[in-house]
């Protein structure tokens, strides 16, 4: 009888030894799992979603200066540990530039047919979206010294006017307005992009130009603005988009979606620009 009561102690210990063992044994090895997942997954944010980082380059048109410079510091404010840095110039040179293969993730243009240069060679990743429209409006010498009232007082004699190149949005949107009205104006100068238009007033080596009327918004006091009722007829629609081989996808994704928010629409109906 005592002989059968230590042999079933003994085993009771045994098995009590072999149990805790198992016990440690899986303890060590759901430490080790929780440590190997928490070591593989991405940063992420108080949301939960990745944490973005490095920079975002944006191909953008020259009239989108002002309000992407300031969604640019918005963004960053937002995603601590990235940058954005902005190409701004006419919509024909950027796009061919990507088509060429400079390095950029986003392009925002001020026209669809300067974007289908980019979506014709392929060079975009989805559909374009339509984000803003811009009207014309023209610029001229504070004070309007000219007493310039409409689109045809451009085309006295005598009148230094600066047009938008041809090839590029703001001068294609110009020309559409001109032949709109049967009207025909020689330049004094052709420029490559609307600021370059701009500033030929600013600097007082014009006395008018046909630019957009964010751009007259965005130049205060320097210039004074005129409306006419043409620009109805030629008002740009501004489309964005990820390219391709976007070295930052995730941000480059994450800035579009903050210009097509209430946020980011706020900042560009500000400056000027219509809704989509």
């Amino acid at each position: 009888m005592t002989r059968s009561v230590h042999r079933t102690r003994r085993m009771l210990k045994v098995a009590g030894a072999g149990a805790a063992a198992l016990l440690a044994l899986s303890a060590c090895s759901s430490s080790s799992k929780s440590s190997d997942s928490s070591g593989s997954s991405a940063p992420s944010d108080a949301s939960g979603a990745p944490k973005l980082s490095g920079n975002v380059t944006v191909f953008a048109a020259a009239s989108l200066k002002e309000s992407f410079t300031t969604l640019g510091k918005e963004f960053e404010q937002q995603h601590p540990g990235t940058k954005v840095s902005f190409n701004f110039g006419g919509s024909d040179t950027l796009a061919a530039s990507i088509t060429s293969g400079a390095p950029a993730d986003v392009f925002a243009a001020a026209s669809p047919k300067t974007m289908a240069t980019v979506t014709g060679k392929k060079d975009a990743d989805g559909t374009p979206a339509t984000f803003v429209r811009n009207q014309l409006e023209i610029a001229t010498l504070p004070g309007n010294p000219h007493r310039v009232a409409s689109l045809k007082d451009l085309t006295a004699s005598g009148l230094k006017v600066v047009l938008c190149d041809k090839t590029v949005p703001c001068g294609a949107a110009a020309q559409k307005a001109l032949d709109a009205s049967h009207l025909k104006l020689t330049p004094v100068s052709y420029e490559q992009d609307v600021k370059g238009a701009l500033n030929k007033v600013e600097l007082k080596e014009a006395d008018a130009a046909v630019v957009y009327k964010t751009d007259v918004h965005a130049a205060g006091d320097k210039v004074q603005g005129v409306e006419f009722p043409e620009s109805a007829k030629a008002v740009n629609d501004y489309p964005i988009v990820l390219l391709k081989n976007a070295p930052n996808a995730a941000a480059a994704k994450a800035f579009i979606a903050l210009v097509q928010s209430a946020e980011g629409q706020k900042v560009l109906s500000e400056a000027g620009f219509l809704k989509p």
